[in-house]
């Protein structure tokens, strides 16, 4: 742990810049206590709404934004986008390789196609614009030689051992994507990504966005939700799919939810700082006892997840049950491998969280499949993930697991 705390301190320095760009934006949109309030029925004309996404448009640096406790999920608010601006004929082109699991079903790549993209007649390819950890732009660019209406851009590892796409990269990509396609939308999955850097997609090149309020911006206390952001014209048709055309951003209640919305935003910084510095412990913590791990402690990170290479399926339910146990709810509980809807594989997953299935509160997770990678993400205060670490390495050592994975 020597030299750990240099990287606390570079995260607090980086936590003035994102909270001071959202209490810029609360300043500028004049929240006061009124606009905590919902309004009822269809919700024509609810300034409540109104303020909340011109707010959230601010922080991302956005034309327009739409948040929305109707969005169930990251992958549902995607899904409106991607159903809402491609149309039957269009070409959909991934540039991160295979999407997230819970998407496969949404384009068409894995199970009976109903409803699917590909049953609208939406041709759909893949690139993968990593080379051996780096962003590959030649092989996206021999991609772009065939017309596309939308690139879709993951810029989180998802469950892959591959690196979070950094704000930088984000904008080599979609510099590259217009200079090739001009009219192409670079449609990025912020999800995991926001507040992790000074500058949000849509500030670098992308043209729309899309994620979760109980992910990062959601501050671990917006109890639902999710939001999609970008050009006006692009937030729009998303919302013609969440609610009808004609319709679009212009109704929807907030369900007397407004004031945990803001106020999770406005705790949203804090909560991501102390998430990055309790990923680099994660990561400094593992990678002395010999697994590989991604990113590397202190290198930059483009969103807050940690993944470690265990190898080994009884490493892997070892570490999930301690970070259960280490949980404020439910730490009586004994995380098994068990199937998600949306997910192909059996996952196992640690998080006694308040909100149900929260990734911004301390969580880990794992598809139960070879290499046996764990993906560790959130956490409210990096405290509490030390103490998670330490009981996970008692459990490792009195089950002799450790011992196992040093001698292979």
């Amino acid at each position: 742990m020597e030299g750990f705390n240099p990287l606390i301190e570079a995260h607090a320095q980086m936590l003035m810049v994102r909270l001071q760009k959202v209490l810029e934006a609360f300043a500028a949109e004049r929240v006061g206590t009124q606009h905590f309030a919902s309004s009822t029925g269809y919700g024509h004309d609810d300034q409540s709404r109104e303020v909340v996404d011109r707010v959230f448009a601010r922080v991302l640096g956005a034309e327009k934004a739409a948040v929305r406790v109707q969005f169930v999920s990251g992958t549902h608010a995607i899904t409106s986008a991607l159903f809402g601006v491609l149309r039957p004929g269009d070409a959909l082109l991934t540039a991160t390789g295979a999407p997230y699991e819970t998407l496969e079903e949404v384009i068409g790549i894995r199970g009976s196609g109903q409803g699917s993209l590909k049953d609208f007649g939406i041709d759909y390819q893949e690139c993968s614009c990593f080379q051996n950890g780096s962003v590959d732009l030649f092989a996206l660019k021999q991609a772009l030689r065939v017309p596309r209406r939308m690139v879709f851009i993951q810029r989180s590892c998802g469950y892959s051992w591959r690196p979070s796409l950094t704000i930088d990269q984000l904008a080599e990509i979609c510099a590259l994507i217009h200079s090739h396609q001009p009219d192409c939308v670079c449609f990025v999955d912020n999800c995991y990504g926001e507040l992790v850097a000074e500058q949000e997609p849509c500030e670098v090149g992308a043209d729309l966005i899309a994620g979760s309020l109980i992910k990062n911006l959601g501050g671990t206390i917006a109890p639902t939700g999710g939001y999609v952001a970008g050009r006006a014209d692009l937030v729009e048709k998303a919302c013609y799919r969440l609610t009808a055309p004609g319709i679009g951003s212009q109704a929807g209640i907030g369900f007397d939810l407004n004031r945990l919305i803001l106020q999770g935003l406005f705790l949203a910084p804090q909560m991501v700082t102390e998430a990055l510095i309790g990923a680099d412990l994660v990561a400094t913590v593992f990678q002395g006892l010999g697994f590989p791990v991604r990113p590397l402690p202190g290198e930059l990170r483009g969103d807050v997840i940690q993944a470690v290479r265990l190898g080994n399926p009884e490493l892997l339910k070892s570490v999930c049950r301690s970070f259960q146990a280490a949980s404020p709810v439910g730490s009586y509980l004994d995380p098994v491998p068990a199937p998600m809807p949306g997910y192909a594989n059996e996952l196992v997953m640690a998080g006694g969280t308040f909100i149900d299935g929260s990734t911004s509160e301390f969580s880990a997770d794992a598809p139960l499949k070879p290499p046996y990678n764990l993906y560790v993400q959130g956490g409210t205060h990096h405290i509490h993930i030390k103490l998670a670490l330490k009981r996970a390495l008692i459990g490792l050592v009195k089950a002799g697991l450790l011992e196992m994975s040093q001698t292979g």
